[in-house]
């Protein structure tokens, strides 16, 4: 599955992070797809820099953003908030009542 989600750079305590389209199984920092921008939490006011189309082209193929990522999309204008999709929790087991 493909993901929207934040990528950590910058020196410690000072973070600084890139909007990335990765694979749900890629290590945090590790291989992405595409980039989409940055977010720095630090700047005063905090700086949101997304390509839009990329985004907008990206979630029309199917991908994913993480909590955090849609965040910074609605805050960025370039989606809509509304409702999630229901969490995936797996098998649920039910109890027998017999």
């Amino acid at each position: 599955m493909v993901k929207i989600r934040l990528t950590r750079l910058g020196d410690k305590k000072t973070p600084f992070y890139r909007v990335i389209v990765a694979d749900s199984r890629a290590p945090r920092d590790g291989r992405f797809i595409d980039t989409l921008g940055s977010y720095n939490p630090l700047a005063n006011p905090e700086v949101i820099k997304i390509d839009g189309d990329k985004a907008k082209k990206w979630i029309a193929d199917g991908a994913q953003p993480t909590d955090t990522a849609r965040a910074l999309l609605v805050r960025a204008g370039i989606i809509e908030q509304g409702k999630r999709a229901p969490a995936k929790t797996g098998s649920v087991k039910k109890n027998k009542t017999e």
